[in-house]
């Protein structure tokens, strides 16, 4: 099969575009044509040598995808050949998404929402579980409110969209372009409610907006606005971590205060071996977007499967050029 394989940590040019055996597949995996792959930050963090580097298994990157069965083991039930499928295969699978084929655990697929087109079906798994999950372990009440720092990406636009859903309608947010802004407004918030990160007195806003601290706030940024998120948050509130890119004083303050921390880690499970929930949850997630009750994400299809596309994609995602959208590669 064709794949795009990382020949050593560094910039780009260590990608190259090769020929490689199809994986086999065991008695609790599905073998999978891949028809359209997902890109995420974490593949460049990898490319690089990062922390995130040490979850590789395979020089062939990537971790999410849509596609259609091609043999089911016979240790698996529910699912059949050609089958539209969607998954998180994050270090699961026999090889990364930058590839025709993937064999992996049946525990982590879910069933493609049928509209759906696989370059949209493609963009659902890691940021919808990683909203998911934060979602389902902050348990708001419709009176609660948030502050998401840097809302406008993948995982933030999920998370907005599950508390609307929800009936969750405080929600406050940060843009730093109007284009960012103009996804915020998309997905439902109102313009008071979108604030320019890099203003002035953002923590005195940000009160004032919400009139008073907020009962949860969720850090999609790192860096320096999470000194301010802690800031406006409550004694004894949530703060939801999904970067580990807070600071040390972020951390004083959130010690000072008794807020209690929430770590989301989409992998979290995956290092314990518990697989079940990941089908179970994306399956949800799917069926919310048949449904109609949550709108699946906007993507930019950067090109077909190729050693360009992928280093193109890598370019936009270490540069922020991201438009609002997820980047996706067709086969």
């Amino acid at each position: 099969m064709k794949a795009i394989v990382l020949n050593g940590f560094g910039d780009v040019s260590n990608f190259s575009f090769d020929e490689v055996d199809r994986p086999s597949f065991q008695e609790d995996q599905l073998l999978i044509r891949i028809k359209s792959a997902a890109f995420n930050p974490i593949d460049y963090q990898m490319r690089l040598g990062w922390r995130e580097s040490r979850l590789m298994t395979s020089p062939i990157l990537g971790r999410e995808f849509s596609g259609v069965v091609e043999a089911v083991g016979k240790g698996v039930t529910g699912f059949s050949v050609g089958d539209e499928v969607i998954a998180a295969s994050g270090s699961r699978g026999s090889n990364g998404t930058y590839a025709e084929y993937i064999a992996v655990t049946s525990k982590v697929v879910a069933h493609k929402p049928a509209a759906l087109s696989f370059e949209a079906a493609a963009a659902i798994p890691s940021s919808g579980l990683t909203a998911f999950q934060a979602f389902r372990r902050m348990g708001m009440k419709a009176s609660d409110s948030v502050f998401i720092a840097g809302g406008s990406g993948a995982v933030g636009r999920f998370l907005i969209k599950l508390l609307f859903a929800d009936g969750v309608r405080k929600v406050v947010s940060t843009a730093g372009s109007e284009q960012s802004a103009g996804v915020l407004r998309a997905v439902g918030l109102e313009a008071s409610c979108i604030l320019d990160y890099r203003s002035e007195g953002l923590a005195e806003q940000l009160l004032a907006v919400n009139k008073g601290e907020f009962d949860f706030v969720v850090d999609l940024a790192g860096g320096q606005i999470t000194e301010t998120a802690a800031e406006v948050l409550k004694t004894n509130g949530t703060y939801v971590d999904i970067t580990f890119l807070g600071t040390q004083r972020s951390r004083e303050i959130l010690f000072d205060r008794g807020d209690m921390i929430l770590n989301i880690s989409n992998y979290a499970y995956m290092l314990k071996n518990e697989l079940g929930g990941y089908g179970e949850a994306l399956q949800e997630i799917s069926d919310r977007i048949s449904s109609g009750g949550i709108a699946a994400p906007e993507v930019h299809v950067v090109g077909e499967l190729g050693l360009g596309t992928v280093q193109e994609a890598h370019r936009l995602m270490e540069s922020g050029a991201l438009n609002g959208k997820k980047l996706v590669m067709r086969m």
